[in-house]
């Protein structure tokens, strides 16, 4: 059987990858510098190939470690999946799920998620990591996290996409401003660029909006908010009308403010929630089992 790189090295690898520093790195990986330099070298010499090239006190990679590096990922994660599976020893909702969660869905599912896990599911471990969309998408592939919350539109890859429902989108504006829109609401009353998005999202984003963006462009801010308080803040102030989920309104996020809430015209804007996992995932029964339970607490 031909020689295998350790677990170890790869380990030694990826991390140099993600901090492309050799100290951070070292630091990440709870060793010496000088650890895991001979690391890399071993798994150099026993793969018979440069992974790196080396200009005096700095690197890159080389295109075959790059590839090296993105295949170690995927082993890292197949390899603690097993782990899971076998400490789990074949009950399928034990053991620990890390769910990853953007800021304008998490402020609003993930009590009354946990809630039921804890009611529900006593022996399954519920961690969660909130982050941009891209962030979790990437973590995801890692194996760094197990299931992501997700708002269409995404790109799903190679992963398993679960569909949770619909999120549709109400238009939220001060008093004073609502006056002014009259009924039915006609966008084209407002004043331009009054309407302000969420930065740094794929929901309540130009990209999700869609053709109701580009038909209405003028009347959309280029300034944005980068979560949702600060949005509903903005309508306080009477600094502007924002768009805002379904879910954050029925969790109270305007309930002690004056904000109208407005029904959209014609075909309402809304976004699409749902979970993705990897499909090579050990924990696949867990997981479809957890997130059919949220599609059922949340959505039916």
């Amino acid at each position: 059987m031909n020689d295998l790189p350790s677990f170890k090295n790869l380990v030694y690898l990826v991390n140099l990858h993600q901090e492309l520093n050799f100290h951070r790195a070292a630091k990440a990986c709870g060793v010496s510098q000088s650890t895991l330099s001979t690391g890399i070298k071993n798994l150099e010499d026993m793969l018979g190939d440069k992974l790196l090239e080396r200009h005096g006190n700095t690197f890159t990679f080389t295109a075959i470690g790059e590839d090296v590096v993105q295949r170690s990922r995927k082993l890292l994660a197949e390899a603690n999946d097993m782990v899971s599976l076998v400490r789990q020893q074949g009950n399928v909702m034990t053991g620990n799920v890390r769910l990853g969660c953007i800021s304008s869905i998490a402020l609003f599912v993930l009590k009354s998620i946990f809630k039921h896990c804890d009611e529900a599911y006593p022996d399954l471990n519920l961690t969660i990591k909130e982050g941009s969309t891209d962030e979790l998408i990437e973590a995801l592939t890692k194996g760094e996290l197990d299931m992501i919350f997700v708002a269409q539109p995404v790109d799903i890859g190679r992963h398993h996409y679960m569909k949770l429902g619909i999120d549709p989108f109400k238009f939220v504006v001060h008093p004073d401003l609502a006056e002014q829109l009259g009924e039915p609401l006609d966008y084209q009353n407002l004043p331009d660029e009054s309407i302000y998005l969420l930065k740094g999202e794929s929901s309540m984003s130009e990209t999700e909006l869609g053709p109701f963006f580009l038909d209405n462009k003028k009347k959309f801010s280029h300034q944005s908010a980068t979560n949702l308080q600060t949005l509903a803040l903005l309508v306080d102030a009477k600094v502007g009308a924002i768009f805002l989920p379904q879910m954050a309104i029925d969790y109270g996020l305007i309930k002690h403010s004056n904000a109208v809430v407005m029904q959209p015209p014609g075909e309402a804007p809304y976004r699409e929630i749902g979970l993705m996992w990897r499909k090579s995932s050990i924990k696949v029964a867990t997981l479809r089992t957890l997130g059919l339970a949220i599609q059922k607490l949340r959505y039916n």
